[in-house]
């Protein structure tokens, strides 16, 4: 199926110039260890946070975690996927600093920079805030080395931020191409479905113009979602909040995990994507790499099974 669906794949997606992907993980059980990350020269280093504006000791615990894996793994910046600040008085009790500034203040003095999109749950007028890099606007892109970064705003899918999608990606001239944003178009979370709407828009994008990788929260759980079109999906809404338990297997789980907060450690180096997703007690439980291709012929895949889920799926 996999072949026939590349073969259906417009010709601009088999174009030389975008990507396919294969995954290459291996089922680890769900135990501590170091790093999984190869610490690659001039590599992309990343962390991916979500709805993690809580204010509350997990989400302190997992900035926590966050620091003590930056001296392993030295990541220059973090992908905020929204509900940045949850019960935003517009800074009046000290909003901000209780619920970001403090807990994060190690790696802002050290220089990472943060670079949110908006939640449900988070105010219009948090684009304007400095440490979130948002430079007053609902969406946004830019670039780290060989990978452009899109950053949309899932509140409000419009024509008009639609109609700059499309420009912005025809013109990315990029070797990877990442999207991130608030709502999964998939997902396997029992409390949020999935957004069929805004699937229905932004996943012919997405294929036209060769985005790779995606990136959501919303959903309190981590999850990794087989490809979809030749595009890989990730879930991390649980860098703060946590829905216990709420995470149901479906046929699109290629990994996921719903007992405890979590984080993301991304590192692109050439032409490969590695992952590790750490638990908020310093627990891997899902690592891999993503291989971008020069050429589209077929895509292949070997997913690795869910990893620590036994008896966690409701």
């Amino acid at each position: 199926m996999l072949f026939l669906e590349t073969l259906m794949m417009p010709a601009m997606r088999r174009a030389a110039f975008f990507s396919a992907v294969v995954l290459a993980t291996v089922a680890l059980p769900l135990y501590d260890q170091e790093l999984t990350l190869p610490l690659k020269l001039d590599s992309v280093r990343f962390a991916v946070i979500g709805d993690m504006g809580t204010g509350t000791k997990p989400q302190y615990e997992v900035a926590g975690k966050m620091i003590e894996y930056r001296q392993k793994f030295p990541f220059q910046f973090v992908t905020m996927l929204g509900d940045n600040i949850y019960d935003d008085d517009g800074g009046a009790t000290g909003d901000y600093e209780s619920k970001f500034g403090r807990p994060y203040k190690p790696l802002l003095d050290a220089g990472v920079k943060f670079y949110a999109t908006l939640g449900n749950h988070d105010k219009p007028n948090q684009r304007f805030y400095m440490p979130f890099n948002m430079d007053g606007q609902q969406y946004y892109t830019y670039k780290k080395g060989n990978v452009r970064f899109f950053v949309l705003d899932t509140n409000d899918m419009n024509p008009r931020q639609l109609a700059w999608l499309e420009k912005e990606l025809q013109n990315s001239g990029s070797d990877w191409i990442i999207c991130y944003y608030h709502h999964p178009l998939y997902s396997s979370g029992a409390f949020h479905d999935a957004s069929k709407g805004l699937r229905r828009v932004l996943e012919p994008l997405f294929v036209k113009y060769g985005v790779q990788v995606v990136f959501s929260g919303h959903n309190h759980v981590y999850e990794r979602v087989k490809p979809q079109k030749g595009i890989y999906h990730f879930t991390e809404g649980a860098s703060g909040s946590l829905r216990k338990g709420n995470l149901k297997k479906t046929a699109l789980t290629a990994a996921g995990y719903d007992q405890d907060r979590t984080f993301m450690l991304v590192e692109i180096a050439g032409d490969e994507l590695y992952f590790q997703t750490i638990s908020r007690t310093g627990r891997t439980i899902d690592s891999g790499v993503i291989q971008r291709m020069a050429t589209v012929s077929s895509v292949t895949s070997q997913p690795a099974e869910p990893v620590g889920l036994v008896g966690q799926y409701r």
